[in-house]
């Protein structure tokens, strides 16, 4: 492990892939003071299918290349990560690497605020089959709001679709519409929808074609960069440790121009990525 820094440095926001762009955006439109590194391993994405034990190795590298980055704050801007690394890593991790730096997810910020979203108590989950599978939604809103109903479906093809830049075209109506529909006869209580996967919110105009009015969207960017802010006001020493230059950097384990290119579709700007290796790989 190399030497960490003791002076303030930006935000790090990590996913396995792209998705991730949708909470750094939604944290920099809330917040554009700060500086912030996002580092995506698109070189292994996607890390939905993967073993718990595969996750938390690739997350833990990241997360400790952020820190050696001057990062001593960081996002897991991913489900999958957050879902299957984030506890082992503050658990475990933290304590031996520096016990003031803190490590984040996005699930929990989603399950706190869920219990005012819904009136029928009734709540649908879409998300890979990692997160599915691994239950962290469920867990997350039972220990917070244990009278709602929770009802999840993986949805296999919807980040494909959104990474080769398929997300309008009519095929993708198939594959949103065959889940929403599997969604809704599984619980047709549901009033209020988590759409558990960062990628998804680039479906949204085709989620709402096919959703049943009154069904309430519940993208995360927005609630995760509420809850950092929340946070950092609550722990004014760690805000104090983030550097405020309105800066931000991206990094990529894949070719840096399929990063740029594939990052203007979830930011609608243009980004300048630098390429690095995590772990084996490359």
């Amino acid at each position: 492990m190399k030497h960490l820094s003791e002076h303030p440095g930006p935000i790090g926001v990590f996913d396995s892939g792209y998705g991730g762009l949708t909470i750094l955006h939604g944290i920099r439109q809330l917040m554009p003071e700060y500086d912030y590194v996002y580092l995506g391993d698109n070189a292994r994405a996607p890390y939905g299918p993967r073993s718990f034990d595969v996750v938390y190795e690739f997350t833990r590298q990241a997360v400790m290349r952020l820190f050696e980055m001057g990062c001593h704050l960081v996002i897991l801007g991913c489900n999958t990560a957050s879902a299957k690394a984030l506890r082992t890593i503050q658990q475990r991790d933290l304590p031996q690497t520096d016990p003031s730096r803190r490590v984040l997810g996005v699930i929990r910020p989603t399950a706190e605020v869920i219990g005012q979203l819904t009136h029928t108590r009734h709540v649908g989950i879409l998300a890979t089959e990692g997160t599915i599978k691994s239950q962290s939604y469920d867990l997350e809103i039972a220990k917070l709001y244990p009278d709602i109903q929770v009802t999840g479906v993986a949805c296999p093809f919807w980040v494909p679709l959104v990474e080769y830049n398929e997300a309008d075209s009519p095929g993708a109506d198939y594959f949103v519409k065959k889940r929403l529909d599997q969604l809704a006869l599984l619980d047709p209580d549901i009033d209020a929808i988590i759409l558990g996967c960062t990628h998804y919110p680039l479906l949204m105009p085709k989620i709402v074609k096919y959703i049943n009015p009154g069904i309430r969207i519940v993208p995360q960017g927005g609630y995760v960069a509420e809850s950092l802010r929340d946070y950092l006001v609550r722990h004014p020493e760690m805000a104090s440790r983030c550097t405020r230059h309105g800066t931000v950097e991206y990094y990529t384990t894949e070719n840096t121009e399929k990063f740029n290119e594939s990052a203007r579709l979830f930011l609608h700007e243009e980004v300048c990525a630098h390429h690095l290796t995590l772990g084996d790989e490359g």
